[in-house]
């Protein structure tokens, strides 16, 4: 449809129709089973707004979608299609692991075909808008939704989020391809810094922290063609993100040239009466509409609101007609008038979902993802051929044969189809070779506290005291006849994700007695640790022979654990998020600011800027992880010293592999500035390059430095580069020395 077929459309509608165009309602409010279950009610908006709502959650599944959609349409005196966006974070039926572990692969190029593979199923289930990615820098473990960001570090989050968009998106512009989804970027701003890692908790930073820091990956998204934004849940200068005119409209809008929908996140605007800056629902909508905000998610603000401030001349009708227009491009530009079922259908849904290509892609985003923290004496991998009768395995733990390794936004995934660690390990090795119990829960009453009823809604009763001893038991035994001992160990689901803020980050439950006492008997202690964070693993560390972080690994997780276990494939992950010694650390982060006093780490005097209990330092580093062959890098090389504005530096490094296997190398260029206008990091990543190594190979990675690389929002918040001395280095992790220099002038 042409831009002035949709004005003439917009100018057709009424007033209530138009303001139905910007609310959201939950699937059900539209399904004969909700409105008997009440939703509708609860919700209270009125009917007629509910005839002309614009857009529902989470509905999917083509044979659902098309069933609402059509009976929608037989309702609407415009025949304006519903549009039907859902929670698709990291896969849909295929489920890939989450973005945190995705981070880790420092490969953002993987991250869009995981996208594209996302889209090609959504759309075939019908749905039309994902709410991913989600954009947010996280440093603060205690958060429970560090399992949705792709990490800590600013440059690899921009790359994340526009390969993330790109991906969601392909095919979105060709006319009548009905392919790919549009993404919206979350959660706009800077919701992954609430005080204290509590959730939906304040945010309160400088601006220039929030430009330099936190606004890069979202306006990386924009500028990728995000078709659409959220507002985060969390204040902004005081003021919350959903009714924040200078954020949304100043900054999204009008500097960086968003012409995309503003949603808010699930009850937002409401909310803002919570946060004390609205009075009332009224008083709400005008801020929010006021601020750029296009949809309502979910409460009655908007319906019951929005005609009374027009007619009373709160808000002008063309900030109202604005935001419809932005809904029906987005409408148009999905070819919804054309095809309100944009290709939904349930016999192509069953061939695309699921998929062996689908399935093979989540097997390799799994391998790339986990991160070797330990290997002692080379204890990885293990040979396949050993354990084909004559050895055994005892696998232990919580996570030994569960399927709880999609972490918890994977709403829309098929648990049936994921693969246990148990499955994968009969598929490699000798059914007699292998012995398996849980030997403990993954959490007790007291881990999850009043939260206690949600876990046992997901039909996980807690165990008696008997059967703990006798688990237990049962697992000290496997452990001590066994040549080794596997441990599936981790953090429930429940633990992370929304609303899944911890104080402590230790693994829950019973499992580190599991450890201990497995460690006691056992000859050889493998660790297999599951999460959505990073945790506190000081003791783990000491007790395993070998520890390997799979994350939350999605569908194949099972195979994946196996490929790298048994070495047909080396684990290739980096850490995205820098792993404590304490939770006392939090936010713990590699680019941290310098101090006055800073610590060298070994000077003993009191007076520097450290903690008396505890080393400032992580306990593995950003970008931290070991592999199965050895590398060695030499001395960084600078082809000159001196940068001019219109000139570049190359900085090169010799990688030696100084082992008889193969492998991937992951080298970072790390660069500090030594002096500027205000405080700057001790160190920022600036560039990854990928490299792979054959047996005793040598290759030399080179890096080009130019002066953009060197701005920041220096004294009077203008984004420029300042002329002076930079220290630079390439190296496997961020606890690097910087060995060279150079000056810009």
């Amino acid at each position: 449809m042409k831009e002035e077929k949709l004005q003439e459309l917009l100018d057709s509608l009424s007033m209530v129709e138009k303001i139905g165009q910007l609310v959201q309602v939950p699937g059900p409010v539209l399904e004969a089973q909700g409105q008997e279950l009440g939703v509708r009610d609860a919700l209270g908006i009125s009917e007629e707004i509910i005839q002309n709502v614009g857009s529902t959650l989470n509905v999917v599944g083509a044979d659902q979608i098309r069933r609402v959609q059509k009976a929608y349409l037989e309702k609407s005196r415009h025949k304006i299609p519903l549009l039907f966006m859902a929670d698709i974070i990291y896969g849909f039926r295929t489920v890939f692991p989450i973005p945190l572990a995705l981070g880790c692969t420092f490969d953002p190029e993987l991250l869009k075909k995981l996208c594209m593979a996302t889209s090609k199923e959504s759309v075939a289930a019908g749905a039309q808008v994902t709410f991913s990615p989600m954009a947010d820098l996280v440093r603060d473990a205690r958060w429970g939704r560090c399992l949705e960001s792709t990490g800590e570090d600013p440059y690899m989050n921009c790359r994340y989020a526009a390969a993330m968009v790109e991906g969601f998106q392909e095919g979105l512009q060709e006319e009548g391809a009905g392919k790919g989804m549009a993404s919206c970027v979350k959660h706009f701003a800077a919701y992954g810094a609430p005080e204290g890692g509590r959730d939906y908790n304040t945010v309160d930073m400088s601006e220039r922290r929030l430009r330099q820091e936190y606004l890069p990956s979202y306006k990386a998204g924009v500028d990728a063609g995000c078709e659409m934004i959220m507002t985060s849940f969390n204040t902004v200068d005081g003021i919350p993100s959903t009714g924040n005119k200078w954020l949304m409209d100043d900054v999204l809008r009008k500097e960086w040239g968003f012409e995309g929908v503003v949603i808010t996140d699930y009850a937002a605007i409401a909310e803002l009466m919570a946060h004390g800056v609205a009075e009332d629902g009224k008083e709400a909508a005008r801020l929010a509409m006021e601020a750029g905000v296009d949809i309502d998610m979910c409460t009655d603000c908007y319906a019951n609101n929005l005609e009374a401030l027009i007619r009373e001349g709160s808000i002008d009708e063309t900030q109202l007609d604005q935001a419809v227009m932005r809904v029906l491009r987005l409408k148009n530009k999905l070819g919804l008038f054309e095809d309100p079922f944009r290709g939904a259908d349930a016999v192509r849904e069953k061939e695309e979902i699921l998929t062996p290509k689908h399935r093979g892609l989540a097997r390799e985003a799994a391998i790339k993802s986990m991160v070797l923290l330990e290997n002692k004496e080379e204890l990885l991998p293990l040979c396949r051929e050993d354990f084909q009768g004559e050895k055994k395995i005892a696998l232990i733990g919580p996570f030994a044969d569960n399927r709880d390794a999609l972490g918890m936004w994977a709403i829309h995934g098929d648990k049936d189809a994921v693969v246990t660690v148990k499955q994968a390990f009969l598929e490699n090795i000798a059914p007699e070779s292998l012995v398996c119990t849980e030997g403990c829960e993954t959490m007790l009453a007291e881990d999850y506290t009043d939260l206690l009823a949600f876990y046992e809604q997901t039909g996980k009763a807690a165990w008696s005291t008997e059967k703990r001893k006798g688990e237990m038991e049962r697992a000290l035994a496997l452990a001590a006849e066994a040549d080794v001992a596997v441990l599936a160990l981790g953090e429930s689901e429940l633990q992370g994700g929304e609303g899944g803020s911890r104080t402590k980050l230790t693994i829950p439950g019973d499992q580190l007695e599991l450890l201990r006492r497995v460690r006691k008997c056992a000859r050889k202690v493998v660790v297999l640790l599951f999460g959505g964070r990073p945790l506190i693993l000081d003791e783990v560390k000491e007790l395993a022979d070998a520890l390997l972080l799979v994350w939350y690994p999605g569908t194949e997780g099972g195979h994946a654990i196996c490929d790298v276990l048994f070495g047909s494939r080396e684990p290739e992950g980096r850490l995205s998020m820098s792993l404590p010694r304490s939770v006392g650390q939090m936010p713990l982060y590699y680019n941290a600011f310098s101090t006055g006093r800073p610590y060298d780490g070994k000077t003993p005097i009191r007076f520097f800027s450290r903690y008396t209990d505890c080393d400032n330092t992580p306990l593995y580093p950003y970008g931290y992880g070991l592999a199965y062959h050895k590398a060695a890098y030499g001395p960084v090389h600078l082809d000159s010293h001196t940068l001019d504005r219109e000139g570049k530096i190359e900085v090169s490094v010799e990688i030696a592999n100084e082992s008889s296997r193969a492998g991937m190398e992951t080298a970072q260029l790390y660069i500090q500035d030594m002096a500027g206008s205000v405080v700057r990091p001790v160190k920022e990543l600036k560039g990854v390059c990928k490299v792979f190594l054959e047996a005793g190979e040598k290759k030399t990675v080179t890096f080009q430095i130019t002066e953009d690389m060197l701005r920041f929002y220096g004294k009077r918040l203008r984004y420029e580069s300042e002329p002076g001395k930079f220290r630079v280095t390439i190296a496997p992790d961020s606890s690097c020395q910087l060995q060279e220099e150079f000056n810009l002038v």
